[in-house]
C-alpha cells in the first residue's frame, strides 16, 4: 500500500505546471469558498497582526493567502519529481557571497527562515552553498508516511534532513571548521511546556523557540537570515542577510530578536505570503504560561 501511494504521488507530480496550477485554482476555491479552511484562525491572526488595516484589506490578504497556500500544496507535490535545473529557474538567490565570507572566517552557518511560501523549495539551496555538509532541520510530523515522503524531498539535492530533537547534540558534536551549514525554519510555536521566552512580534506577545540562539552562541556560528519573497506564481527569490552581533559576540536572545524583526519586515512587505493558518498565538501570557 505504501509503495502504491508513493507511486501515485510521484505520477501526479509529473504533471506539467500549467495542469498543477489549474488544480491549485480548484483547491483555492475549495478552501476559500466551500470549506472555509481555518477561516476564523486566519482572519483573527491577520486582524491582530495588522490592527491598522481595514476589514476589507484583511479579507483581501486572506483571499490572496488562500491562493498562495493552494500553490504551495501543488508545488510541494511537484517537488517529488522536479529537476534541479527547473527548480533553479523557479527559486533564485542573491547575496550568496555572504557564505564565502563565513567560510573565510572559519564559521559554520546557521540559516534562519520563516514559513514564507514556498519554504519547501529550499531543497535546491544545498548546491549553492560552499560548505561540504548541509543539513535541513525539520520537525517530525505524526504521520510516518508523510514524514518519510517530505524528508525524501528535502534530501534530494545534497541536503541531509536532521530531526529537530537531535539537532543540538549533533551540532555540538561537530568540529568548528566552516564546513557545516544548517537551515532552520524557526518561527514555529513551542508547545506550552517548552515556552521559555517570548517577545513582541506582529503586534502580539509571541512565545518563541530559543534553542538555535543557545547553539549559535556556544558554537560561535555565523547566522544568516533567508528573506524569501514570491515574485509571481511558481517563482520565488531568496536574498541572504548576515545577522551580526551588536558587540563582539552575540548576547543571549540577540539572534532571536534580530531574526523575528527581519521576518516581521518580510511579512509586512508581502503579508499574504506567510502561513497564517497556523495557530501561532494559541498560548496567552499570564494564562497558559
Amino acid at each position: 500500500m505504501k509503495r502504491i501511494s508513493q507511486a501515485i504521488l510521484y505520477t501526479f507530480s509529473l504533471l506539467p505546471f500549467w495542469v498543477l496550477y489549474g488544480l491549485s485554482w480548484f483547491i483555492y476555491v475549495l478552501l476559500n469558498y466551500l470549506i472555509g479552511y481555518r477561516r476564523k484562525v486566519i482572519y483573527t491572526n491577520l486582524k491582530n497582526s495588522f490592527p491598522e488595516k481595514s476589514d476589507a484589506e484583511i479579507k483581501s490578504i486572506q483571499k490572496k493567502f488562500y491562493k498562495n497556500f493552494a500553490d504551495y500544496l501543488v508545488e510541494t507535490l511537484k517537488s517529488f519529481s522536479i529537476s534541479k535545473k527547473e527548480l533553479d529557474k523557479r527559486h533564485t538567490y542573491s547575496n550568496l557571497e555572504v557564505f564565502e565570507t563565513c567560510k573565510k572566517e572559519g564559521k559554520d552557518v546557521m540559516l534562519m527562515a520563516g514559513h514564507n511560501f514556498n519554504w519547501e523549495w529550499f531543497v535546491g539551496l544545498g548546491n549553492h552553498l560552499v560548505t561540504k555538509n548541509r543539513y535541513a532541520v525539520y520537525h517530525k510530523v505524526r504521520n510516518d508516511f508523510w514524514n518519510e515522503m517530505i524528508n525524501g524531498i528535502r534530501g534530494k539535492f545534497g541536503t541531509v534532513p536532521l530531526d529537530m530533537k537531535k539537532t543540538a547534540r549533533f551540532i555540538l558534536s561537530t568540529t568548528d571548521n566552516g564546513e557545516y551549514s544548517y537551515l532552520f525554519v524557526a518561527d514555529q510555536s513551542p508547545k506550552k511546556t517548552n515556552i521559555h521566552y517570548d517577545l513582541e512580534f506582529l503586534n502580539q506577545n509571541t512565545p518563541v523557540f530559543i534553542g538555535f540562539d543557545k547553539i549559535a552562541i556556544k558554537k560561535n556560528m555565523a547566522v544568516v537570515y533567508c528573506k524569501m519573497t514570491k515574485t509571481k506564481q511558481g517563482h520565488y527569490h531568496t536574498s541572504f542577510e548576515r545577522i551580526l552581533p551588536e558587540n563582539e559576540k552575540f548576547e543571549p536572545y540577540e539572534t532571536v530578536h534580530q531574526f523575528f524583526h527581519k521576518l516581521e519586515k518580510t511579512i509586512q512587505e508581502q503579508p499574504d505570503n506567510w502561513l497564517w493558518s497556523h495557530k501561532r498565538w494559541k498560548y496567552k501570557k499570564g494564562i497558559d504560561y
